[in-house]
């Protein structure tokens, strides 16, 4: 069955945020996730597939999700800030979350720029699992930012035209804990038609028996 949808305004730093929360029939909220569009810039927003899969995967595993788009986007408030002010935009949501949720874990994720985004968001947000998805890492500052030490899966297709896969998989090598990385051949910047393959790799993720299981149910 089809989640259930709430469009809603979100109070944020710069002004209103405009989310999308989407609640699964089997949801138990032992988590939620917050999910991070592409560059605002580029004609990011919360409807691009890349984050709708991600959000419809979490539901999957029965997990309540938000979608937002970033200040100046669609009907959000404010004016692009180079994921600086971004950053707090979606601790803003975060907080929405918590506060919806107050009992649920949060597993954060992002695509592209806001991949980036989530990476800064997630060291004072302490997510439970973070999923970066071709993470724009030469469009977001992370120089001298603290990384996030948590369960943390990077998806990168090889065949990217926009973020570079070898500065990604060298970066994250170099990393003090160096995130799970699954690498897909052939895959260019927006999945064309591999958008299964992204689904596969969260889900993989979200079951390996090494992490804490933050699943509902």
């Amino acid at each position: 069955m089809a989640p259930s949808v709430e469009r809603l305004q979100l109070p944020g730093p710069a002004g209103t945020l405009e989310a999308l929360i989407e609640t699964p029939q089997n949801a138990a909220a032992a988590a939620f996730g917050v999910i991070c569009h592409p560059h605002p810039v580029y004609g990011g927003t919360l409807d691009n597939k890349v984050v709708y899969m991600l959000a419809r995967t979490f539901q999957e595993l029965g997990l309540p999700t938000i979608r937002f788009n970033f200040r100046g986007v669609g009907a959000s408030e404010g004016a692009f800030d180079n994921g600086i002010g971004e950053t707090d935009d979606v601790l803003a949501v975060i907080a929405h979350g918590r506060e919806r949720w107050p009992r649920a874990a949060l597993w954060l994720a992002g695509f592209s720029f806001g991949g980036a985004v989530a990476i800064r968001a997630a060291v004072t947000a302490k997510p439970a699992r973070l999923v970066t998805v071709a993470p724009a890492i030469n469009r977001v500052d992370l120089s001298g930012a603290m990384l996030p030490n948590c369960p943390w899966l990077i998806v990168q297709g090889d065949a990217d035209e926009l973020v570079n896969a070898h500065e990604v998989l060298e970066w994250a090598r170099r990393l003090p804990h160096p995130p799970d990385v699954t690498v897909l051949p052939g895959v260019d910047h927006f999945f064309h038609r591999r958008l299964h393959e992204l689904q596969n790799a969260v889900l993989a993720f979200a079951d390996k028996p090494s992490l804490e299981k933050q699943k509902p149910g």
